[in-house]
């Protein structure tokens, strides 16, 4: 027993001293990285030290041309801290040599682009890839994503995008990961992880949480639009995604366009401050949005001058493109309109990133012209963007026509039907746009020749050509319209579809009807294509509606007439290859909406985490006077949070507590036991929900708190497991103290918001 007990205490003592000589390093390291910047800060001028808070893009700087661009001088001065929109191993050396070798100091600088949802190899959208809710697959993305972006000289990706948004209408719904913050809150952690690893190898770059903050709460859905909500709903419905990537590590946070509490949030203290620094912790530096500094004149906040000033004491360490900092600092430092001590701190912090990245060491680190060839669009990286694409589709209706076979003849309908460009979304700056698989040379590549495919174009995206231009050319010069009239295009998709045994409609949004600078007023799938589309079901032939979209459309048609919807997003590169797994069965969708989808606009804003009012409509009830509800429509969406059907049946048993009670620093379980009852292999995404039902303030119908993705064999049942404890609970009161109030609580776990399993506990103290 003597003998037990020492070695307990020398394994003790060995952990100890394992993590005390671990906390050294740490120590020596961020030491070490001090004294560098001290020594370096002691060197420069307060225009070297303003020099590094300035973000150019960086223009048309062309290889071997560097030396003699425009910004080449700036950068000799010491007056750029980092360029943006420049990508590729030879020119990215060409300007660093140019900073490093030419510069008084020999600063490096930052590369940073937006590489929003994959480099050359692109995945779904943000909003498709949320749709996923495996964690796994979006820090994957992310981590080829940066493996591709080293490759090519970047450093610095502004993504991900954290906004939680409820309004489809807001075209930048797309980039983000939905209505819900807790899972925002878990694909916020996965997708920093994935980009900065541990910020050591040349594969790992610099993340950008963006927008801080509430960007997605735009009024009207319209970008750029006032933001107004009281702290309690920030706190508990819109931080969380922000907090949890500063707690995941992010390098750097971007500042959002929009007003908070009457201040811009490039000029709010309270935001970049007081939460962001005092309250969350963050030590990383803040940059702007472009052009976000001067932008605060039109806000009415004052001239350059007077903004540039505002966001510097507000706590933005770099302007981006604005050239406030650059113009304006050393005069507002000579007027004592802001402190050597503010331009030191962001100096700092600029220097810090890079000294983390380690180009101090070799400035040259993210310039290896042998790996673009072995690193970027390999088949592997495209065989993981086709994985990941078809997790992320999400089947809508099924009327007994997917999967389909192999054989016969199948009619491709539709403006998207063999279309290479719109296959990736908006964002996709370094997409290759000629090498997308398109749907119809995916449908061919999975078919061979046991069935035969026709095709017909049918319809442009919109009728009007000028306004179809606005919608789909404005970044991707590529599409081209048809100039035959409606009715011959509808004619010749009639042809194809007499001719064929099942009609495959490929229709929706281009890639960019959704995306920054695209809200729309209408979030219907376009006239022309659904004149298309009700002829088409005229012919009474079986209709898979293979739908491309940015954002929740209303679809309320479309659910009543069509056999099957597949809603697939943006796939990416490997769209049309992904597709065909899906419609033929070799992969069984298992995607979850991570967004409400209204019957029609005029619900909006509509989510599931809504709160009672004090005269709710009865469950069940469409229409009652004088109740919370509408006399044209039911309250309900039309697809729920959380929804998403496959080609197998799942059921579930009831849910089984381990306690109904939970006490301070204890713990229950819940469980359901989850079965195969249908026919294919499948996954399903069990969701666990809570409803606080007494509160110190009004609280949600219900909240996502926990969710796992599970794989089961036909027949096959697997037991889900989740904790619940005090934490699980806790919540921002009127105070905003994180707190768990005692008292009853229901727990729902199921397969989407609105059906699932219910049980009762209590928290007591």
């Amino acid at each position: 027993m003597k003998q037990i007990k020492l070695l307990f205490i020398l394994l003790g003592l060995s952990y100890y001293s394992s993590f005390a000589q671990q906390k050294k390093t740490v120590s020596s390291e961020t030491q070490k990285m001090d004294n560098f910047i001290k020594n370096l800060m002691s060197k420069m001028t307060v225009d070297e030290k303003i020099g590094q808070l300035n973000l150019p893009s960086s223009g048309d700087i062309t290889t071997g041309q560097a030396n003699s661009s425009d910004i080449s001088k700036n950068i000799k001065a010491g007056q750029v801290g980092g360029l943006f929109n420049i990508k590729g191993v030879d020119k990215i050396r060409d300007v660093q040599k140019i900073a490093v070798e030419n510069s008084r100091l020999k600063i490096p600088l930052l590369f940073g682009m937006d590489v929003i949802h994959g480099y050359n190899t692109v995945f779904p959208i943000p909003l498709g890839l949320s749709c996923t809710w495996d964690m796994d697959a979006v820090k994957k993305s992310a981590r080829v994503a940066a493996i591709e972006a080293s490759a090519s000289g970047i450093n610095w990706t502004f993504s991900p995008m954290v906004d939680i948004s409820r309004d489809p209408r807001w075209g930048r719904i797309s980039e983000g990961s939905g209505e819900d913050p807790y899972l925002g809150s878990q694909i916020a952690k996965a997708m920093v992880t994935g980009y900065q690893g541990k910020l050591q190898a040349n594969n790992e770059i610099l993340a950008c949480v963006k927008h801080y903050a509430l960007y997605g709460a735009a009024e009207a859905g319209r970008d750029y639009n006032t933001v107004d909500m009281s702290r309690v709903r920030m706190y508990n419905e819109y931080f969380p995604p922000y907090k949890a990537a500063v707690d995941a590590g992010s390098a750097s946070i971007m500042a959002s366009f929009n007003e908070v509490e009457g201040i811009p949030a490039t000029g709010s203290k309270w935001l970049m401050t007081d939460v962001l620094r005092n309250q969350w912790g963050f030590k990383g530096f803040v940059v702007t949005d472009y052009t976000g500094i001067p932008e605060m004149i039109e806000h009415g906040m004052g001239d350059l001058q007077t903004v540039s000033a505002l966001a510097l004491n507000a706590g933005i360490d770099m302007d981006m493109v604005g050239n406030g900092f650059l113009g304006t600092l050393k005069k507002s430092l000579a007027e004592k309109k802001v402190t050597l001590a503010q331009i030191n701190s962001a100096c700092r912090l600029i220097l810090e990133a890079k000294y983390k990245l380690g180009l101090f060491t070799d400035p040259y680190k993210f310039c290896d012209i042998s790996r673009p060839e072995k690193d970027v669009f390999t088949p592997e990286n495209r065989a993981i963007a086709r994985n990941i694409a078809a997790k992320s589709f999400v089947l809508l209706k099924n009327n007994n026509i997917l999967p389909l076979k192999k054989s016969g003849t199948i009619g491709l309908i539709g403006p998207l039907a063999d279309n290479t460009a719109n296959m990736y979304g908006t964002w996709s700056v370094a997409a290759l746009l000629d090498k997308s698989v398109t749907v119809l040379q995916g449908l061919k590549n999975a078919l061979g020749t046991n069935a035969k495919v026709l095709t017909a174009r049918g319809a442009n995206f919109l009728a009007d050509s000028a306004l179809e231009h606005r919608y789909v050319n404005v970044h991707n010069p590529t599409y081209k319209h048809d100039s035959r009239s409606e009715a011959d295009m509808i004619k010749e998709a009639l042809d194809v579809a007499k001719k064929s045994d099942v009609i495959v409609a490929v229709m929706g949004e281009g890639s960019e009807f959704s995306g920054e600078s695209s809200s729309v007023s209408n979030i219907e799938i376009p006239e022309t294509q659904k004149n298309l589309l009700k002829e088409l079901a005229k012919t009474g032939k079986p209709i898979v509606l293979v739908l491309f979209t940015g954002r929740p459309l209303a679809l309320k048609w479309e659910q009543e007439n069509i056999h099957a919807i597949l809603n697939v997003w943006f796939p990416g590169s490997e769209a049309g290859n992904a597709i065909a797994d899906v419609l033929f069965g070799d992969v069984n969708p298992s995607g979850k909406l991570s967004t409400t989808f209204p019957q029609n606009v005029g619900q909006i804003p509509l989510y599931y985490s809504h709160k009672n009012t004090g005269r709710p409509l009865a469950e069940g009830k469409w229409f009652e006077k004088f109740r919370s509800n509408y006399l044209d429509v039911s309250n309900d969406p039309l697809y729920p949070f959380g929804f998403g059907l496959s080609y197998t049946t799942f059921s579930y048993s009831d849910i089984k507590l381990s306690s109904n009670t939970i006490k301070p620093g204890q713990q229950i379980t819940a469980t359901v036991t989850l079965t195969n009852t249908g026919k294919f292999a499948g996954e399903e995404v069990v969701q666990m929900y809570t409803r606080d039902l007494v509160g110190s303030i009004t609280r949600p119908v219900k909240e996502l708190k926990g969710f796992l993705k599970i794989a089961l064999q036909p027949g096959e049942s697997k037991t889900a497991t989740f904790t619940i404890n005090e934490e699980t609970l806790k919540f921002y009161n009127s105070d905003l103290k994180f707190v768990a109030e005692p008292g009853d609580f229901k727990l729902f776990i199921g397969t989407n918001s609105r059906d699932a399993k219910s049980a009762d506990f209590k928290l007591i103290k």
